[in-house]
């Protein structure tokens, strides 16, 4: 007999749904940075590194729903309506374009039989990549990024955030 008290849902879809409800709140554009691999659906010609970042505002997607699964929602990239899953354990941080501030969390623990329909990222399987899944993992300096607003320039490259604004959740 288990009980939620047993095994409490993880905490992070939670996070991430309120932290996209405080940009909007806020006037700010959330970002979703993406650790990308063979569960991850995401036009993969905007994947550096083995990570995307992607504009969830309201305006940039349609259909956005972030369960306690995955995100999900339509976009357009180079003219191209896609559809979007991330599962939730992929999501390595949720942040505001105009100041940085957000929440990163860790890279989902890499499995090794896990299957990925045969696009493996070779970094994926890097030492260097399995001990990073032991730390915090911060946004880039120069991600990837997808928008769905074609009408207007690229934005800027989003600001680093700092340290001092991003907690480690687990």
């Amino acid at each position: 007999m288990s009980s939620a008290a047993d095994s409490p849902s993880s905490t992070k879809p939670y996070l991430l749904r309120a932290l996209y409800e405080w940009c909007t709140d806020n006037g700010f554009t959330p970002f979703l940075a993406v650790h990308v691999d063979g569960q991850v659906r995401v036009p993969r010609e905007h994947v550096k590194n083995g990570e995307i970042v992607l504009n969830i505002s309201f305006g940039a997607t349609g259909g956005l729903k972030i369960s306690n699964e995955d995100v999900r929602f339509k976009a357009r990239f180079g003219g191209v309506a896609r559809e979007i899953m991330v599962p939730i354990s992929h999501v390595t941080a949720i942040y505001a374009r105009e100041n940085g501030q957000g929440m990163a969390f860790p890279l989902p623990e890499l499995a090794e039989d896990a299957s990925d329909d045969g696009q493996s990222d070779p970094a994926a399987t890097s030492s260097s990549e399995a001990s990073a899944s032991n730390r915090l993992h911060a946004v880039p300096d120069t991600p990837a990024q997808a928008t769905a607003e074609e009408e207007s320039p690229p934005p800027e490259p989003p600001p680093r955030p700092s340290g001092s604004h991003l907690k480690r959740v687990k």
